[in-house]
């Protein structure tokens, strides 16, 4: 996994967009969207909110995505099997880069036809815990046309990145904003946070 992770973390060096399309096996991408599915499917997501860790507010008219925090107690073998694997390239960070990560949080996240995330940034302004932000896409077959992109906010540019099924995006919480347009079909990802707890 180290060209992998080397690959995400050189391109990030090179514009502050890391991005690599093998992060995550094709087996376990298959298995992740398996269990994004059956949340749904069983009304287990909630509707993400806006704000900080105090004050949160849910409107769908700037953020519309469903998620679903993932969590070892849970004892399912995929989610565990990919933070075995964020612990591995936390470590590898911290051993190359010497970014002092101590933590993480990641949820599964859903768009549904015809949500969106206007920009923002990932990190709240009175916690500054949130140092990286990764999205790993779980959409299989995802055509030019479906929507959904990421749209990063770059030196006066907008950078559209498609969230094709194992695709990973990597970049500092604090520095780029961002958005998700609008999509025309179900989009699914795992999106998280690298922390200094």
């Amino acid at each position: 996994m180290q060209e992998t992770f080397n690959t995400l973390i050189d391109s990030y060096i090179n514009d502050k967009v890391g991005i690599t399309d093998n992060f995550l096996s094709e087996v376990l991408t298959s298995h992740l969207i398996s269990n994004l599915k059956l949340l749904y499917a069983e009304k287990q997501l909630i509707s993400a909110g806006i704000g900080n860790e105090k004050v949160t507010v849910k409107d769908a008219s700037v953020r519309g995505d469903k998620i679903y925090w993932l969590d070892r107690s849970h004892n399912d073998p995929y989610e565990n099997e990919f933070l075995d694997l964020m612990d591995q390239f936390v470590s590898h960070l911290n051993s190359t880069c010497y970014t002092g990560i101590t933590g993480y949080e990641f949820h599964y996240t859903l768009y549904e036809k015809g949500s969106f995330y206007k920009k923002h940034l990932d990190q709240f302004r009175n916690n500054g815990s949130r140092q990286y932000s990764m999205i790993m896409y779980l959409n299989a077959n995802w055509q030019e046309g479906d929507g959904g992109e990421l749209c990063i906010h770059q030196n006066g540019n907008m950078r559209k990145i498609a969230p094709t099924n194992g695709r990973s995006v990597f970049f500092k919480s604090s520095e780029l904003e961002h958005e998700v347009l609008v999509t025309h079909k179900p989009r699914m990802s795992i999106t998280g946070w690298l922390k200094i707890n």
